[in-house]
């Protein structure tokens, strides 16, 4: 809701930006369903595959980098793809991860409260109102408490259970780091992105796995031991393949519009 609220970025290219994202996650969504399929993976592996590589970190580990490697301008459309990976997050992957058919997962979703607070972010940005008495600061600090309490559930999982490198990981860590930002470049320019914002995109596309990712699957479905030892891996293998991109990118240090 407060970063819906405060950019400044016109509606046509929040609307580019999230169709971008719309596309490249049902793409990934196809390509786990058909490992999953031709591997018969069993019911909780797919459910944590399907959540560590549409769930990418763009919160508190992809706005910073953006922000470096961009500058404000970068950030503010990083902010963006970030929504649009909330949006995915807390209010569809849920629903994919219970699995109990549309109608469910329809009911579910409007339970869950992210997406009374984004409808009620657009409608303060289109109306054009102000949060009085600093409500608007007090939102922005209850959002930032939520990435501590995923550190903390993440910590809590990982002292019962360790960090190992096995199949799964070997799988699930080159679809986060590899698959996902590759794709990216392809859909954002077959759909029009261009410049700055295709680089934001692909590069927030490279981000390793959410944390938050635990927290669902622990709440919803899946092998939450997996899970949390890909945040681990992609995380610690990110320092490598993220300068990586960059480069590739050919971005420069700060970008000044």
């Amino acid at each position: 809701m407060d970063s819906l609220y405060r950019t400044k970025l016109s509606t046509a290219n929040v609307v580019q930006i999230l169709l971008c994202f719309g596309v490249l996650t049902l793409l990934l969504y196809g390509f786990v369903a058909l490992i999953a399929k031709l591997y018969h993976l069993p019911t909780a592996t797919y459910k944590s595959l399907l959540a560590t590589t549409i769930s990418p970190n763009n919160g508190n580990m992809g706005l910073p980098i953006a922000d470096f490697a961009l500058g404000f301008p970068g950030l503010e459309r990083a902010v963006i793809y970030m929504i649009g990976s909330s949006i995915l997050l807390f209010g569809i992957l849920p629903a994919l991860l219970k699995g109990k058919g549309i109608g469910y997962g329809v009911r579910l979703i409007l339970k869950l409260p992210l997406i009374w607070a984004m409808l009620a972010g657009l409608a303060l940005r289109f109306l054009r109102i102000s949060l009085p008495y600093g409500l608007d600061t007090s939102l922005e600090q209850l959002g930032r408490a939520a990435i501590p309490v995923a550190l903390i559930i993440l910590g809590m999982q990982l002292a019962s259970t360790g960090v190992s490198i096995g199949s799964y990981e070997l799988l699930a860590t080159p679809l986060r780091l590899f698959l996902a930002p590759l794709l990216s470049g392809l859909v954002g320019w077959y759909l029009g992105l261009r410049e700055l914002d295709l680089q934001v995109f692909i590069l927030q596309s490279a981000m390793p796995t959410a944390v938050n990712s635990v927290v669902l699957v622990t709440e919803f479905g899946g092998d939450v031991a997996k899970v949390a030892q890909t945040v681990v891996i992609t995380t610690l293998l990110s320092f490598l393949t993220l300068p990586l991109v960059l480069t590739v990118l050919s971005l420069k240090l700060v970008y000044k519009d």
